[in-house]
C-alpha cells in the first residue's frame, strides 16, 4: 500500500481510493491483453480482455470497498508477462510486490511456481515455491504475532478452525491438521457441493468455461481455490468479496495457453456462445450487487423483493443532505466510532472505529474511549426488515445508545433523519434527545412487529 501513499498524500479523500482501485483493475486488463498477444491474435486477445472486465469476480470486489487485493491482478499478470519476455529482474520485483500485498498472497504465487516446475523450469519454480511458502510461514508464525497476539485465534481459527484441536492454532498446526486427516480434508473440499460447483461455474463463465478444461488454469488457480474451498464461513464462496479476485489471474493465463493450442475452436458459433457468456456474467454481476455485501446499484435494483426493500436515489440524496452537516460537526483530529457507510467520509483521521466499538489503543498505548459516536440508524432501519445483520445491529445500537446516554458517558448533541451524533462527556441537547426518543419508540415498535 505504501506504493500509493504519495497519491493519497496529494489527494487525501475516500474518492481517491475508489479511483485508484478502478485504475488498478483497468491497468490489469491492459497488461492481460499484452500477455494474451504473446500467444493469440488480436481478436482472441480482445475477447479474453473483455471477459476479464465482465467477470463477476472482478466487478463485485471492484465495486466494493477499497481493498489490498485489487493490486494482485496487475502484479500477477505483470509477473506472467515478465516470465514470457524472460525479464527475470522484473519477474522477481513483481514477486516481492505480490508477497507484500497481504499475508496469504503467497498462495497465488506458489501456484505460479508450481506451474514453472511442471513446465520444465524447475530451478525458478522451486525458488518461487520456496520463497512464497517460506514467506507465509515466517510471516504468520513469527512476524504477525509480534503485532497482534490474537493471530492464532482470529486469523486461523475463524477461517480454518475445523482443522484445529483447540481454540488457537498456528499455520503449521493447521497444515498438520489437514494432512493428518485426509478424509475431513476431502469433505471440506467438496462441501457444500452445490455451492462449490456454483462458484466454479461463476469463475469459468466469462471465459465460456474454457478454464474447466485448461490444465494451466487448474495448476495456477488450483492453490487459491484450495484455500477458499478448505476454509469456512459464507464469505469464501462470495464473488463480491476480494478473495474471489485471487483466483482470476490463474484462470485467465490458463485460458490463454489453452487457446494457443486450440485456435481452430474460435469459430463463429463458439464466438456467439462466448459473447452470450460474457453478457450473462455481466447480468449476474449486476444482480448480485443487491446482496448485503455490495449494494452499489441499490437505486436501480431492489435489495430484496420479498419483503420489498428499495431505497430510491432521491431518498438517499435527501438523507445524505441531512447527515453531512452532522459529519462536519466532528473535528478533523477527533477520534470517532461510525457505522459502516459513514466510515469512508471520516476515514482520513488517525483514530476511527466501526460502531458499536468504542475503545481503542492510541499512539501513546493508552486505552481510551472515542470522542464522538455517529450512527446511521436510518440505514439500518431501511434494511432490517429483510436482513438479519442489520436488524441485530439496530437492536444492539439502541441498547448501547441507551446505556451511554443513561450513564452520561456520552451526550446526544444532534439527531436528524435517523442519524445520531454523540460526544463524550458532553451535555445533551434537549431537542436532539426528544428526536431520539421519538425515533427509538418508532423503531422499537417496528422491531416487535418483525419479531
Amino acid at each position: 500500500m505504501l506504493l500509493w501513499l504519495p497519491l493519497y498524500a496529494l489527494f487525501p479523500f475516500p474518492a481517491t481510493l475508489t479511483v485508484l482501485q478502478v485504475t488498478l483493475i483497468t491497468a490489469a486488463g491492459i497488461v492481460l491483453y499484452v500477455l494474451a498477444r504473446q500467444y493469440l491474435q488480436p481478436s482472441l486477445a480482445a475477447m479474453i480482455t473483455a471477459s476479464f472486465y465482465a467477470a463477476n469476480a472482478i466487478i463485485g470486489p471492484t465495486l466494493s470497498n477499497f481493498h489490498d487485493v485489487s493490486q494482485l491482478p496487475l502484479f500477477i499478470f505483470g509477473l506472467l508477462l515478465a516470465m514470457e519476455k524472460r525479464l527475470w529482474w522484473l519477474f522477481w520485483v513483481l514477486a516481492i510486490l505480490i508477497l507484500a500485498v497481504r499475508e496469504d498472497s503467497g498462495v497465488t504465487l506458489f501456484g505460479v511456481g508450481f506451474y514453472l516446475i511442471l513446465s520444465k523450469r524447475p530451478r525458478t519454480g522451486f525458488a518461487v515455491c520456496t520463497l512464497s511458502l517460506g514467506y507465509m510461514l515466517v510471516l504468520t508464525n513469527l512476524i504477525m504475532p509480534l503485532f497482534s497476539e490474537d493471530i492464532s485465534r482470529r486469523f486461523m481459527i475463524e477461517r480454518f478452525g475445523q482443522y484445529a484441536a483447540g481454540d488457537s492454532a498456528s499455520t503449521l498446526e493447521i497444515i498438520w491438521g489437514m494432512v493428518s486427516n485426509p478424509w475431513r480434508l476431502l469433505v471440506e473440499l467438496l462441501s457444500p457441493f452445490f455451492g462449490t460447483l456454483q462458484y466454479l461455474l461463476g469463475q469459468w463463465l466469462p471465459l465460456a468455461f474454457v478454464p474447466a478444461v485448461a490444465p494451466a488454469s487448474w495448476i495456477i488457480a488450483g492453490f487459491p481455490l484450495l484455500k477458499l474451498f478448505l476454509g469456512q464461513g459464507e464469505s469464501v464462496l462470495s464473488f463480491n468479496i476480494r478473495y474471489a479476485m485471487t483466483v482470476v489471474p490463474g484462470l485467465f493465463y490458463g485460458a490463454i495457453l489453452w487457446w494457443s493450442h486450440h485456435p481452430q475452436a474460435f469459430k463463429p458459433s463458439f464466438r456467439r456462445f462466448w459473447v452470450f457468456c460474457i453478457g450473462l456474467s455481466l447480468f449476474f454481476s449486476f444482480t448480485s450487487s443487491s446482496s448485503s455485501l455490495n449494494r452499489t446499484f441499490y437505486f436501480l435494483l431492489p435489495d430484496s423483493f420479498d419483503p420489498w426493500v428499495h431505497v430510491s436515489l432521491t431518498k438517499q440524496w435527501h438523507h445524505v443532505s441531512q447527515l453531512r452537516p452532522m459529519l462536519a460537526q466532528i473535528p478533523p483530529n477527533a477520534s470517532v466510532s461510525a457505522t459502516t457507510y459513514l466510515v469512508p467520509p471520516l476515514s482520513s483521521r488517525r483514530e476511527i472505529l466501526r460502531w458499536p466499538a468504542l475503545q481503542l489503543r492510541n499512539d501513546a498505548r493508552q486505552v481510551i474511549n472515542v470522542d464522538y459516536v455517529i450512527a446511521d440508524l436510518w440505514q439500518l432501519q431501511q434494511y432490517q426488515v429483510a436482513f438479519d445483520e442489520e436488524r441485530q445491529l439496530l437492536q444492539q445500537s439502541i441498547t448501547v445508545i441507551d446505556q451511554l446516554f443513561s450513564n452520561r458517558e456520552y451526550g446526544i448533541i444532534n439527531f436528524k433523519d435517523g442519524v445520531i451524533l454523540m460526544q463524550k462527556q458532553a451535555g445533551s441537547h434537549p431537542l436532539a434527545v426528544t428526536a431520539w426518543l421519538n425515533f427509538r419508540q418508532e423503531v422499537q415498535s417496528i422491531l416487535k412487529q418483525s419479531a
